[in-house]
């Protein structure tokens, strides 16, 4: 092993994770090891135990940053065209799940009972509910409840749509963010009427 770099708490755990953000990526989540991945940062196997407890606790540290990434990338914050923003954000998230199937099948198959995996599930869809929540050309707050509810419903849809897709690939890549596109303006009609974009 050539010397390490020394580094402070900060950047060597960026460094952790980078690495470990590569091999989930990389391989199924079951042929990574904590081993593999101090050879790979160039650290020994004590000093990556002293950032992170195992295998579950680096993998969702990983997980966690992706997911603050992929909502910081979601283009639903900004003036326009809702539909133009809705088809981005979805291209934002196939982009990440091609590039990094590995990491999303272990996520939501391999620790799907895992808690804090599934509380980071959680929270990035109810982030996402909230803020589609605010883009869309509600009147008042009547149908906000039930619009709410729809919206976390076609949430879980578009999860698992994703995930059989990335297990079977029954369709294109087209194919699958139009039919996610589509089955949300198809919900929110009886809502919003001809207020859906």
């Amino acid at each position: 092993m050539p010397p390490r770099k020394r580094l402070d708490p900060a950047e060597r755990r960026a460094q952790l994770l980078a690495v470990g953000a590569q091999l989930f990526a990389q391989h199924p989540y079951e042929e990574v090891l904590m081993e593999d991945v101090a050879e790979r940062a160039g650290v020994s196997r004590a000093l990556l135990y002293r950032h992170f407890a195992g295998k579950q606790e680096l993998f969702a540290a990983v997980f966690r940053q992706a997911s603050d990434r992929l909502l910081e990338q979601v283009p639903l914050d900004r003036p326009g065209d809702f539909l133009a923003q809705l088809t981005d954000g979805l291209d934002v998230h196939l982009d990440y799940f091609v590039a990094h199937r590995n990491t999303v099948l272990a996520a939501n198959l391999v620790l799907a009972g895992d808690p804090v995996v599934q509380t980071i599930i959680d929270s990035e869809l109810g982030a996402l509910r909230t803020r589609i929540l605010g883009a869309l050309p509600l009147a008042d707050d009547s149908a906000r409840e039930a619009v709410a509810a729809v919206l976390k419903s076609w949430l879980v849809f578009v999860r698992v749509l994703c995930l059989d897709w990335l297990t079977t690939e029954t369709c294109t890549r087209t194919e699958l963010r139009e039919s996610c596109v589509g089955a949300l303006f198809g919900a929110l009609r009886p809502f919003l009427g001809e207020d859906v974009p």
